[in-house]
């Protein structure tokens, strides 16, 4: 999947999502708010992205069609990539909270309420 490379104004936001409605939501929100967006439907998408060492982070959906969001990130972890991630899911478990932490990735609870996410990310890109 091939996405522009980023504008060094910009900081890239990469969202993972199954449900187009929430990735074009995410996404129109987002760049309203002045980040540049790329957006994946599946973990294997993301997972072929040729990803920025900086100056960028992840929100994936941890109920994904294959591999999952906390398995993807997983991945992304043993090849050495290390941008800040949040996982965003319903009602997660305590071993899912466990797990998500280990990776160094917080949970997001799906609805999005407010602003918790783009607090986080702005968190996330020292914004």
């Amino acid at each position: 999947m091939a996405h522009p490379t980023t504008t060094p104004d910009r900081a890239l936001v990469v969202i993972v999502d199954d449900n187009a409605a929430v990735r074009a939501s995410l996404r129109f929100s987002l760049e309203l708010g002045g980040y540049e967006v790329w957006t994946c439907a599946a973990g294997e998408d993301l997972l072929g992205l040729d990803l920025p060492a900086d100056g960028a982070c992840l929100v994936i959906d941890e109920r994904l069609p294959g591999i999952g969001g906390l398995a993807c990130l997983e991945c992304l972890r043993a090849r050495g990539v290390t941008l800040p991630a949040a996982l965003i899911t319903s009602h997660p478990q305590a071993s899912l909270r466990a797990a998500a932490a280990e990776v160094g990735a917080p949970i997001i609870e799906k609805p999005i309420l407010g602003e918790s996410l783009t607090l986080w990310i702005g968190d996330a890109l020292g914004r």
